[in-house]
């Protein structure tokens, strides 16, 4: 049997293991996955999660939104982790988790993390001093002595993984062989669709929020249900509001569209400028959605909808989690990001490998659903 990254004896023996990553919802749509896998395999195992914050600020005034990020919702609710890390958004906050998890006494640290890959050599090492740390490594340049110091704290590492654009590998791929490294797990494809298990309290909420629009009413005779999200957390991934208010106008005009209900998502702190652009048009049967108070809302909806369409995000994912078909717009920059559904997802990537999503066209969008 091949050698693993974390020894077999010293898997059996521990009580507990510690994973660093840095999250965003995609990433976590996949990986669950492989955490609940590890927990099925190794039941004597605690298994714990540091979620970092990447935007970790001094800047006060940016706490409270970095305090509800929707992801930690989702995280709260998986029953196979044990504790989770998720106050590191602000510097003090993040030298007391630190403090916090020295306390744990980890035998096994694994950090995940992909960017900065050096400072979380260093971050893992120093909540477990004297136990087994693995983490990714790069190639270190000439000028990064401080990296190569920082790669010495890991017993272990795991290669960054490249993409071959010509037979590009699915993100699941690269979480399993990360995985297989580490313990020897397998998981096989179809163990790697994404899930939500969604609450039934935010069900109800779904429920009552449809019905409040008037989209769904018991006699069942209402067009489809159409859910757009244009919004992504860089611009370059992001849709234009009059994209979509175009694609609204245009679907309208189609017989199989026509009687059609419209919902455009909107990450919160831009809810009200897409109010008033959206509002500008007079579209009829089209209202505005945001996630405000919790992560479930957004797949409680979702899960209700007879058609997504998502830029390249989150969304685009949790409509396979949801079995909903769903028309991505891409860039061609990350292939492996394509949503795993091949069944029920439509790709639609911008023109030139330069392009941001914003060249994608109404027109493409409209002939993909014909």
């Amino acid at each position: 049997m091949p050698q693993t990254l974390i020894p077999t004896e010293l898997l059996k023996k521990s009580d507990k293991i510690l994973f660093i990553a840095h999250l965003a919802l995609g990433d976590f749509t996949y990986l669950q996955n492989f955490f609940q896998a590890f927990k099925n395999a190794n039941p004597h195992v605690q298994v714990d999660l540091w979620v970092d914050e990447v935007r970790r600020t001094s800047d006060e005034s940016q706490w409270k939104h970095l305090q509800k990020y929707s992801l930690y919702d989702w995280v709260a609710a998986c029953p196979f982790f044990n504790k989770i890390y998720t106050r590191t958004y602000s510097p003090a906050l993040y030298q007391e988790s630190i403090k916090e998890a020295q306390q744990e006494h980890y035998p096994i640290v694994v950090s995940l993390a992909t960017l900065r890959p050096h400072l979380y050599a260093a971050l893992a090492r120093s909540i477990s001093p004297d136990g087994l740390v693995i983490g990714m490594k790069k190639r270190v340049k000439f000028y990064q002595p401080h990296h190569q110091l920082a790669y010495r704290k890991l017993n272990a590492s795991i290669p960054p993984y490249t993409v071959d654009r010509s037979n590009p590998q699915h993100i699941s791929d690269v979480y399993a062989h990360w995985f297989h490294q580490l313990s020897g797990l397998e998981v096989d494809a179809a163990e790697r669709f994404p899930f939500v298990d969604i609450p039934p309290q935010w069900q109800q909420y779904a429920q009552e929020k449809l019905a409040a629009w008037g989209f769904r009413n018991t006699e069942g005779n209402q067009g489809k249900l159409i859910f757009i999200n244009p919004y992504a957390k860089t611009k370059k991934r992001c849709w234009p509001l009059e994209h979509v208010a175009e694609l609204i106008i245009a679907m309208k005009k189609q017989d199989k569209w026509r009687d059609s209900c419209f919902i455009v998502n909107a990450v919160p702190q831009e809810l009200a400028h897409a109010r008033q652009v959206i509002s500008s048009y007079k579209l009829e049967r089209t209202e505005l959605f945001s996630a405000e108070e919790n992560f479930f809302q957004l797949p409680a909806i979702l899960e209700r909808c007879d058609l997504i369409i998502s830029v390249e995000t989150a969304v685009m994912h949790l409509a396979n989690a949801v079995h909903v078909p769903v028309i991505a717009l891409m860039r061609q920059k990350n292939p492996e990001w394509v949503p795993i559904d091949r069944a029920n997802s439509t790709v639609i990537t911008a023109p030139s490998r330069g392009d941001w999503v914003k060249a994608v066209s109404v027109e493409q969008v409209m002939k993909a659903m014909q």
